[in-house]
């Protein structure tokens, strides 16, 4: 079976990117015990991703890069923040270590989207914190092995997700 939209996608791979030296360096792996399972078309992956997987079947290997724009998409200095540190504040106090220089706290923007934002720097009244993806402005560096391709039930379609193994419990 093919890899194309609706199908639900089991795959093993290692992700790199390069290090201030211009070395590709490891930072995340999936294994045949934890596999990355997703709905192919419904994602929510960068286009470029699921573009490069497009027609493999169970058993094809797979190398390719992504650059930034194809990723994560650039840097984006507009999102590192100054926040007061009363933001923070939960019944009136900030929770011990949660302003940790490189700590990811989930946060919610003023129309209530979720987004994630790392710290940055913590000073006596505020606290910079980065809204970027943690892979914005790094190039992608993918190589794997597609290890299942199966129907998609007309449920996962429905929902956009995979249920069961290796994907979303209701």
């Amino acid at each position: 079976m093919k890899i194309e939209k609706d199908k639900v996608v089991s795959l093993t791979y290692e992700l790199r990117i390069k290090d201030e030296n211009g070395e590709q360096t490891l930072i995340e792996t999936a294994t045949k015990e934890q596999p990355m399972v997703f709905l192919f078309g419904a994602s929510g992956l960068p286009e470029q991703f699921e573009d490069n997987l497009d027609g493999l079947s169970s058993g094809d290997a797979f190398s390719f890069s992504l650059d930034a724009e194809d990723g994560y998409g650039d840097f984006d200095p507009n999102a590192m923040v100054d926040l007061p540190k009363s933001v923070f504040e939960i019944e009136g106090s900030i929770p011990d270590n949660m302003l940790e220089e490189g700590n990811f706290i989930p946060m919610a923007d003023n129309e209530g989207n979720q987004l994630q934002g790392r710290v940055i720097k913590v000073e006596e009244e505020t606290v910079t914190m980065d809204f970027n993806h943690p892979l914005a402005g790094k190039e992608l560096f993918f190589e794997g092995k597609v290890e299942e391709v199966r129907e998609a039930t007309s449920e996962e379609i429905d929902h956009g997700h995979v249920h069961g193994e290796g994907g979303h419990h209701h």
